[in-house]
């Protein structure tokens, strides 16, 4: 299959990528066509499927791509310090790595309904070891005497769900900073699991 005319794979791909990341994250998955990410590029629609074999291909990948970089940074956080200093840690980083990515978040959680049960079960599997990442941070405050959970994967949980809110009303530029709001949910997550 012939690439289309002044189409090079190392540009047109990631910009295909960011069309459809943007477009998803608008529209919806279901919303938008093959023909409107072409469209959006600047090629052919049939010129997508050089990069593309199809649209759950695409999704599938933004969502995987997404969350192997979230993993990739997150075991990149200091593993020996005591379990209070871990949680900090981990609080500001997802805030950090979240705010930078609005679209990758929206479509990470509003589009895994869109997933065929097969890339819907990898997407849960990386979502799976991030929580259990959170999780052991939490058993070691649990081991140590600092955290009084009665269940710590609900914690799990129900932290990431008070961290992943920051994306729905946090706009820079706004009366608080990305830092200073950091600061204020360490300060929530801190008295949520302490003894």
């Amino acid at each position: 299959m012939a690439r289309t005319a002044g189409s090079h794979s190392d540009i047109t791909g990631p910009r295909v990528r960011a069309a459809a990341l943007r477009l998803f994250a608008r529209h919806g998955f279901a919303a938008v066509s093959m023909r409107r990410i072409a469209g959006e590029v600047g090629v052919q629609a049939g010129a997508l499927y050089n990069y593309t074999p199809d649209k759950q291909t695409l999704l599938f990948e933004l969502m995987q791509t997404h969350m192997e970089d979230l993993l990739a940074d997150f075991a990149r956080l200091e593993s020996g310090a005591d379990a209070l200093a871990r949680l900090e840690a981990f609080t500001r980083f997802h805030i950090d790595f979240h705010s930078s990515r609005p679209d990758e978040v929206f479509i990470a959680y509003m589009e895994l309904r869109n997933l065929t049960p097969e890339n819907f079960a990898v997407i849960e599997s990386l979502r799976g070891a991030y929580e259990d990442g959170v999780t052991a941070i939490l058993r070691q405050g649990q081991a140590e005497g600092t955290f009084a959970l009665p269940d710590a994967r609900i914690a799990t949980r129900a932290v990431i769900a008070m961290l992943n809110g920051v994306n729905t009303w946090f706009r820079a530029g706004g009366p608080l900073t990305l830092g200073q709001v950091g600061d204020i949910y360490w300060d929530m997550v801190r008295k949520a699991v302490s003894a």
